[in-house]
């Protein structure tokens, strides 16, 4: 998998940084791109990406604040004017309904393909498809925010060539089957278990992806045990007060949270217009200070999971 960041930057776009959102590339058979929140402008990071909008069958949305939302209507209908006919669903706090059907009606848009709009009003369990199982939790700011954790599922293990090949198992089309862990009869008469020769299963990623949220018992629950944690770092450690005042995280804060969830790696966005970019590397010292396997997300950057 990777993920994609087209906007990194906290309430206002800057010159060097776009408001939130980012993309999920599932690499997967449906070649399937999921997004996470779409501020304004969001289609125009798309172009200078590998992001392909036909591909995005699914979008997240954390909140209501207009920095994560006043770009949707707009990639909507981007969408539509591609000829895209796939269905797309989309995920967010009620209002996200009136907020997409308002803008479109009032702006005399439509859509060449089926859209979904599915409000989440309490924390859970979302879906299960794809290989991947998507919850909830509900975060603490000053309107609704969900923040999203995703949980692939575990693999089989690979065949063990060298075990086939000790047992004079020769190539062929029933490989795949044994891959499976199927029992095959092999075109000299040997009856064959595939179960016994798949290496141990494969454990599937976990990723926590947040929404703009202060320090909350509900973000453990969300980031516990994941393999990368995507969470806001608007203001320095000394800005807490400030920060928590107005529902957001400081660097400290964010990778206290990581080590304590035993997260094995940190990804930090959603940045204050208040820092330039040479003040970026020390909002990354504050957090590696605390959780050293932190990294800082800038616009276009992509990371493989």
């Amino acid at each position: 998998m990777e993920l994609t960041f087209l906007g990194t930057n906290a309430g206002v776009p800057s010159k060097e940084r776009n408001v939130t959102s980012m993309v999920l590339d599932l690499q997967n058979k449906q070649k399937s791109m999921w997004m996470f929140d779409c501020g304004e402008a969001t289609q125009h990071q798309i172009l200078h990406t590998r992001v392909k909008l036909p591909r995005l069958n699914k979008i997240f949305i954390t909140h209501l604040h207009g920095d994560h939302i006043f770009g949707l209507p707009g990639l909507l209908c981007s969408r539509s004017m591609g000829g895209t006919e796939t269905l797309l669903t989309v995920y967010g706090p009620t209002g996200i309904k009136a907020f997409i059907e308002t803008s479109l009606t009032l702006s005399h848009s439509y859509l060449t393909y089926p859209i979904n709009i599915i409000e989440i009003d309490q924390a859970g369990f979302l879906f299960e498809e794809e290989g991947m199982r998507v919850s909830c939790e509900a975060l603490s700011h000053p309107v609704p925010c969900f923040g999203f954790r995703l949980e692939e599922k575990n693999s089989l293990g690979k065949l063990d060539a060298e075990k086939l090949k000790a047992e004079n198992i020769p190539t062929g089309p029933w490989l795949q089957d044994l891959k499976q862990g199927k029992i095959i009869t092999l075109p000299d008469g040997r009856i064959v278990d595939g179960k016994n020769y798949i290496g141990p299963e494969i454990k599937g990623r976990c990723i926590a992806i947040f929404g703009d949220t202060q320090p909350t018992p509900s973000a453990l629950t969300l980031a516990k045990n994941t393999d990368v944690m995507v969470h806001e770092t608007t203001f320095k450690h000394e800005m807490a007060e400030q920060a928590n005042s107005r529902g957001h995280s400081t660097t400290v804060q964010a990778a206290e949270l990581a080590k304590t969830a035993n997260t094995k790696r940190l990804i930090i966005t959603h940045i204050s217009s208040r820092y330039l970019p040479e003040d970026t590397p020390e909002l990354l010292t504050e957090c590696q200070s605390v959780f050293d396997n932190t990294e800082l997300a800038s616009d276009f950057a992509v990371f493989k999971l």
